[in-house]
């Protein structure tokens, strides 16, 4: 007879050899969403994510868009908390990559011209796509 871990363990690597462990959104042989090892996403019937799980995710989402920018911009850690909140805010929805792009801005913000950095963010596809987040995040650029 083998320990609860055991048996755990052994659970667990016939679940990854039968259902395996994909990375990213599949439909699986019913064509519901699923993730990961054959976890049902699918609203249709009853899939998702408890609010633990939204919420780990979301804590190494944040993790990894920090380190991206810290990385990413040799700036961006002298930023106090509510500028570095509006940067991450951004790289969360439009990748660090796409927050490179917005050069004027980040030439602004080299200078500490907030006033421009907050014109430059909103003069912007971003801000036209999603005008009141892009305002909210523009916001705290310009005021700290």
């Amino acid at each position: 007879m083998t320990n609860e871990n055991e048996f755990f363990d052994l659970l667990k690597r016939d679940l990854i050899r039968d259902e395996g462990a994909v990375p990213y959104m599949y439909f699986d042989s019913e064509n519901l969403a699923t993730i990961g090892v054959g976890r049902l996403i699918d609203k249709k019937r009853g899939g998702g994510l408890s609010d633990d799980e939204i919420e780990y995710l979301l804590n190494n989402d944040i993790k990894r868009v920090m380190q991206e920018a810290q990385l990413t911009f040799s700036w961006f850690n002298e930023l106090n908390d509510a500028r570095k909140s509006a940067i991450l805010n951004m790289c969360f929805q439009l990748g660090t990559n796409g927050v490179a792009k917005f050069q004027n801005m980040i030439r602004a913000i080299l200078i500490k011209d907030w006033e421009a950095a907050y014109h430059h963010a909103l003069d912007s596809r971003w801000a036209q796509q999603t005008p009141k987040r892009a305002e909210r995040v523009a916001w705290k650029l310009k005021n700290g």
